[in-house]
């Protein structure tokens, strides 16, 4: 049996690391979700997948690219179904406004929008670097990463000191969206008498990525932290870095699928945009890129109505929704409930439901699909076990999972526990993370 079984008494030290220092290079590149997709569509090219343009119906590795912010691939035959690994790419964090610039009192500033649930305070005196994309009137598409390397400046969004914080309010009332408003700078341009700082500050911009202030209106630009992942713990045993929610599933579902062995059933991923506000749009859950994905495999191999082959093709398909969950945390006892919560170093956790309240908003699994994932996990020695968001009325939250169940996938939650989450800077098990990786290839396999 692997339940409740601690992994760091079953998984040698060597192992554990090796596999957590890729996945700190990975964390540390992919700041946004198109760099995350970037560094997939790197490893899935150098494995020998082709784009979905150029499928002959021969190849068995397959992927395609949606808008640079979403990714589905599979590997092997599909007329038995597809063992699924999904996740999502985005993560919380604070965007710029389409018009962002202003100058008050000799500072030049931006305004910014947060994306996700966010705890607003976290955010506030953090050193953030600015990344993201910019589109010019002529399609020119130019990169921007201020603030990523050491010898760069940070941004910051300037918290207020505490001698002048004196009143008793609530942390949403000091804290509001309004006032999170980032300074890019203080130095006015020579010979400028009207806003001469934000002058000054879109001149660089100028010089630096031939950019104008109109630009930013067409452009995907967000501030993350400009934090290294690092190691946590005395003992090295947790890794802290932002983004963990839930890229650290993509990458684990990434890997699962280069290395797993495709048997009765194909094998693949998908990993989605927007999650974090409810997977929205056409890069998200709810869009329909990985549907026309799978349209388009059947009709290449000889399905004219393409659309009943895509019912049955879901019909005999699996998916796990790879996302993270709660890790108990001591010092916030009150809000677990001890029996079903993820503990550090116990590997995976099955979610078998998220929602809030009476269930609200939850896909949940099967006691079919249940038993299936525990013979697996079983047969396999990989160590699991079982969490839900919190206690019952305190906690919720949803996934991906919903929105694939809805379209016929048999679907389950698992994934590692997470400290922090939402948090600048989350924390993870190494432990967690590996057994998270071998328990997504196993199932891949063997589902």
């Amino acid at each position: 049996m692997g339940m409740n079984e601690l992994v760091w008494k079953k998984r040698t030290r060597e192992e554990i690391e090796k596999f957590s220092d890729s996945y700190k290079q990975f964390i540390d590149y992919a700041k946004t979700e198109r760099l995350a997709i970037q560094y997939f569509e790197k490893l899935l090219r150098e494995d020998g997948y082709v784009h979905i343009d150029k499928y002959t119906g021969k190849e068995k590795k397959v992927f395609y690219v949606n808008r640079g912010k979403s990714l589905i691939a599979v590997n092997g035959d599909i007329s038995n179904g597809i063992n699924f690994v999904s996740a999502h790419v985005d993560a919380p964090r604070i965007d710029l406004r389409p018009y962002p610039f202003y100058e008050d009192s000799g500072i030049a500033l931006a305004k910014t929008h947060y994306y996700g649930g966010v705890k607003k305070y976290q955010w506030f005196s953090l050193p953030l670097a600015l990344v993201g994309v910019l589109v010019k009137e002529s399609g020119e598409k130019i990169d921007v990463c201020i603030g990523c390397n050491d010898n760069e400046p940070v941004l910051i969004l300037p918290d207020l000191l505490p001698h002048l914080d004196k009143e008793d309010k609530k942390v949403s009332e000091h804290f509001k969206a309004d006032k999170m408003n980032v300074v890019l700078g203080s130095i006015p341009l020579d010979g400028e008498e009207k806003e001469p700082v934000k002058k000054y500050i879109l001149k660089i911009l100028k010089d630096k990525y031939s950019i104008d202030e109109e630009d930013f209106i067409s452009a995907d630009l967000e501030l993350v932290p400009a934090l290294k992942p690092r190691d946590v713990g005395i003992d090295s045993s947790f890794i802290g870095a932002y983004g963990h929610d839930d890229r650290i599933c993509a990458y684990q579902g990434v890997k699962a699928l280069l290395n797993a062995q495709p048997n009765a059933k194909a094998v693949g991923v998908i990993l989605f945009d927007r999650e974090e506000i409810g997977s929205e749009g056409d890069s998200g859950a709810q869009a329909r890129f990985y549907r026309a994905f799978l349209r388009k495999l059947l009709l290449v191999n000889g399905h004219s109505d393409t659309e009943s082959a895509l019912d049955e093709l879901i019909s005999k398909s699996t998916m796990l929704s790879a996302d993270v969950t709660t890790l108990f945390d001591p010092s916030f006892s009150e809000v677990h409930d001890k029996l079903n919560v993820a503990k550090a170093g116990y590997g995976v956790a099955l979610v078998k439901y998220t929602g809030r309240g009476g269930k609200g908003g939850a896909s949940e699994a099967h006691a079919e699909l249940v038993g299936k994932v525990r013979k697996v996990l079983n047969k396999n020695g990989i160590s699991w076990q079982v969490s839900l968001l919190g206690k019952v009325d305190v906690g919720g939250g949803g996934t991906v999972a919903k929105f694939l169940a809805q379209e016929g996938f048999d679907t389950i939650d698992l994934g590692p526990g997470l400290m922090s989450m939402h948090a600048p800077f989350e924390l993870v098990s190494k432990a967690d993370l590996y057994e998270t990786y071998l328990a997504f290839k196993v199932l891949m396999e063997e589902l």
